[in-house]
């Protein structure tokens, strides 16, 4: 009897392969302390599969990785998730999600290259976390969104005492997310566009 031997599947499904009307395409990286929801972001609102690096945490991080908060955290991004989600036909956005451990932080300087703008995911339980992340965007000079992730046991805070706990400048913008829903997701995402668009039109200052 013979036997047919099917032939491998070679490059990307059909789904994944990119619409030939997309003309923009915009990287935008979303950040974020350690288990604020980046990963679920990019996974319930990718329109691909989304690429992830999740590894199952173990005794080696024990006294190394801060999981106050998070005990209930049993996996965590070593290196980068990756997504994409067309804004309309011609607009599309490739979201790279970065590690929220302190000790994979060297990789974030290689993820932002390129990237045109931010949103940051905030924990209200965990607002401590925000302040480091926030820095080192702001020592890129890469404009970003902040994202407040709707945890179910996260205290309500006015978005005005937020801003000021974390010493934000009044242009930047603030939003409520859900990271597990994707219009949620989507609509932060879409306040970083409108707010890069804002930047680009934006006439500066002429000096006196």
């Amino acid at each position: 009897m013979d036997c047919k031997i099917s032939e491998p599947v070679v490059g990307p499904r059909s789904e994944d392969v990119l619409p030939a009307s997309v003309s923009t395409a915009v990287k935008v990286v979303i950040v974020g302390g350690f288990g604020v929801g980046k990963t679920t972001l990019v996974g319930s609102v990718s329109e691909i599969r989304p690429l992830t690096t999740e590894e199952t945490m173990t005794q080696a991080g024990v006294g190394v990785d801060d999981t106050a908060g998070v005990e209930r955290k049993t996996e965590t991004t070593v290196a980068m998730d990756f997504g994409r989600i067309s804004l309309s036909k011609e607009l599309v956005l490739y979201l790279f999600g970065t590690p929220g451990q302190q000790r994979f932080w060297f990789l974030w300087n290689g993820l932002f290259e390129g990237a045109l703008g931010a949103v940051v995911l905030i924990d209200s339980r965990r607002l401590d976390d925000s302040f480091d992340v926030i820095g080192r965007l702001e020592e890129n000079g890469l404009p970003f969104v902040v994202a407040i992730n709707a945890f179910p046991d996260a205290p309500s805070y006015p978005m005005s005492e937020l801003r000021e706990a974390m010493d934000l400048p009044d242009d930047v913008p603030m939003v409520d997310c859900d990271a597990r829903n994707r219009t949620s997701s989507r609509d932060a995402l879409l306040t970083l566009m409108r707010y890069l668009y804002t930047l680009t039109t934006t006439t500066p200052e002429q000096p006196r």
